[in-house]
């Protein structure tokens, strides 16, 4: 919020009880994890139709919340992903014969490594099939491809804006391992500066950014050899002090509420004009050129 106040743009923390609000503010900037079926993309549907500026977006929540859509387009966009089987409660025995033990299991919409399993064997395999089978139609199944750690390039407006390497939680394959309800332990992370990166690092993580949006992304990368796979593109990706910061540091923040000063600028300059494609209704501080408070952001 202090990177906002220093651009002169008013910000206020809404919850889920605050749907109402929506239309009184300027941009809406989600900071709590996403999902269809959750307030959030109500918001963000409620904030675009009211022509405020929104990260996280709609259509971003849609496609990043749809395992098997972003098998799909990354599929037919060519950026390498792990060997993947998009599979039912007919055609699952092929995808053994394909893919080979260990196989990790997706549900469509899950995120953070909640609804994702590993399968070592058959038993297993029918175990996981059953329980997700209970509350999805599809399942994905994707090779395993076990590494030390996973990239996290952060993404904003198809730039890069941050990278960290994501180590896997002691003894456990994946970033997390949630031993219990109450009990979850997570590996170690590293943020590292862009120079560090190797470069196909990078650019696979940015055509994979842009297949969704101009929003705000984490695209998760294995780095196997000379070869990047796509594991995960994640809206709403985690921006915690000390981790993700660590390099930029406050720059980090300054760039997230420059954009929504520019977006909210462009927004303002459109409404002004009468060819401008406002909703209608003059919104505060919008028809200044140059406001010296471009306007009021909620953030959820």
């Amino acid at each position: 919020m202090q990177a906002a106040e220093a651009l002169s743009i008013d910000c206020e923390l809404i919850g889920q009880d605050d749907y109402g609000k929506i239309a009184e503010f300027d941009a809406l900037f989600i900071r709590e994890t996403t999902g269809v079926n959750h307030y959030t993309y109500r918001f963000a549907r409620k904030a675009e139709h009211e022509n405020l500026v929104v990260i996280d977006d709609p259509k971003s929540i849609l496609k990043c919340a749809n395992k098997v859509f972003l098998a799909e387009i990354l599929s037919r966009l060519k950026i390498p992903i792990p060997k993947t089987v998009l599979i039912d409660r007919e055609n699952h025995a092929q995808a053994i014969e394909q893919l080979g033990f260990p196989i990790v299991l997706k549900k469509p919409d899950s995120s953070f490594s909640q609804g994702v399993k590993k399968a070592e064997n058959l038993k297993q395999w029918e175990t996981e099939l059953a329980h997700m089978f209970e509350s999805s139609d599809l399942v994905v199944a994707q090779q395993f491809i076990p590494t030390e750690f996973d990239w996290r390039i952060g993404v904003l407006n198809r730039k890069v804006l941050y990278a960290c390497r994501y180590y896997m939680a002691p003894k456990h394959w994946q970033i997390y391992n949630r031993t219990s309800a109450r009990n979850t332990r997570v590996g170690k992370s590293e943020t590292v500066q862009l120079e560090e990166v190797p470069l196909i690092v990078l650019n696979t993580a940015l055509k994979a950014a842009n297949a969704i949006g101009d929003g705000l992304y984490g695209v998760d990368i294995k780095l196997v050899g000379s070869q990047c796979m796509v594991v995960e593109i994640n809206d709403n990706p985690s921006i915690d002090s000390g981790v993700e910061d660590k390099v930029l540091k406050g720059r980090l923040y300054s760039a997230v509420m420059e954009e929504f000063f520019r977006r909210m600028e462009l927004k303002a300059t459109a409404s002004s004009t009468p060819s401008g494609s406002g909703n209608g209704r003059a919104r505060k501080n919008q028809a200044l050129p140059i406001p010296s408070e471009i306007g009021d952001v909620g953030v959820s």
